[in-house]
């Protein structure tokens, strides 16, 4: 009797292990099907969409980029950075030194353009290693504190260094040259569609948001994510199971560092301008509003937080006219930057209390929770 309920069970098992194996395939084949889908999607969009919103999306892939390397500081570390925005301005402002020419008033090394663009992500990353021992060593909102500073000292160093930053005034951006192909405005006529900066420049900033991505989702499902997950969850027990908590700490800083580097190479490119205002403390409390909107420790939630955030002002330009409430700049009225930042504060206000785990928890409602798995 007792073999016979045995196998009896051991064939319902067996037909269990059938059953979810066949929906984990099923999910698995329509996940791919997406991706599919919507890497074909992106990469067909410059034949058809205007300046205007190709440009909206450039600025949607610098902000995904910026904001990924934020998460793996605040979402998976749990270290709290206000300063963001200066390794923004590391990375747009060293690329313009490094890739500019010298002139009567601005000074530049007129260093290959691709050679610029690595080494403004290393300085980024150089700047956030001499502050990774600070990093280190704080915690929550005194790390908060101690990275609101590096805003000050760096707006200071944009407004004065004019020979470096063209001060108030900002620099021009030297257009990018990559394997013989200039990112600029010369007509690049293909499939009888002419391409011009934007259109080039959405490539090279689809590549490099899908090669960071992919970067920091390895991190977060190896070694080190683990690491990173038990230091933001109990530091001290990480430290008595013989994690280096300061060394990851500090390296999880140089990182986001240089997240922040490329990103801020990447807006500059799209704007073609640098000017120092932009990158102050509103830049960092929305990179802070993507990631939280988005998920916190999520790859994906950076770059959906990221697109709502980064489109959001954009959309409510545009549509200005249409919409009750918002004005055009400059007639009156709620302007479309402060009703964006309205709907950001609302937005955070709404996750925080009814969706925890992001907007991007509605994209994927059976994902698992461990934000060290969550790679889509």
């Amino acid at each position: 009797m007792s073999d016979v309920l045995a196998s009896k069970a051991d064939a319902t098992k067996t037909r269990t292990e059938s059953s979810s194996s066949r929906r984990r395939g099923l999910l698995t084949r329509r996940r791919t099907y997406l991706v599919a889908a919507c890497a074909a999607l992106l990469l067909a969009l410059p034949f058809y969409l205007d300046r205007f919103w190709l440009q909206a999306g450039l600025f949607a892939m610098a902000a995904a980029i910026g904001a990924i390397g934020l998460n793996l500081l605040t979402g998976a570390t749990g270290q709290l950075s206000m300063g963001h925005a200066f390794f923004l301005a590391i990375g747009a402002y060293g690329y313009c030194v490094f890739a500019g020419e010298r002139g009567q008033t601005l000074n530049g090394l007129g260093l290959p353009s691709w050679l610029a663009a690595v080494l403004a992500v290393l300085l980024a990353g150089v700047a956030g290693g001499l502050f990774s021992p600070i990093a280190g060593r704080l915690k929550g909102a005194y790390l908060g504190i101690a990275t609101i500073a590096l805003i000050f000292i760096g707006q200071h160093v944009l407004f004065n260094a004019e020979d470096l930053t063209g001060g108030a005034n900002g620099r021009d951006v030297p257009a990018m040259s990559l394997f013989g192909l200039t990112f600029d405005e010369s007509e690049l006529t293909i499939a009888g569609v002419p391409f011009g900066a934007a259109e080039k420049l959405w490539y090279l900033g689809l590549l490099l948001a899908l090669g960071c991505g992919l970067f920091a989702r390895g991190v977060l499902r190896g070694r080190p994510g683990r690491a990173l997950n038990a230091i933001r969850d109990h530091r001290i027990a990480a430290g008595v199971l013989g994690v280096p908590v300061a060394r990851y700490r500090g390296f999880v800083f140089v990182l986001s560092s240089m997240y922040a580097g490329l990103a801020g190479v990447l807006l500059a490119l799209v704007f073609q301008r640098t000017v120092p205002d932009y990158f102050g403390i509103t830049l960092s409390l929305e990179y802070l509003a993507m990631i939280v909107i988005g998920g916190l420790g999520s790859v994906s939630g950076a770059v959906v937080g990221a697109a709502f955030v980064s489109l959001l002002p954009q959309l409510l330009t545009r549509y200005s006219d249409a919409l009750p409430l918002v004005s055009a700049p400059g007639t009156g009225g709620v302007a479309p930057g402060e009703a964006s930042r309205y709907l950001y504060g609302a937005a955070v206000v709404a996750v925080v209390l009814f969706l925890p785990g992001g907007l991007v928890r509605l994209t994927a409602p059976r994902a698992r929770q461990n934000p060290q798995e969550d790679s889509r």
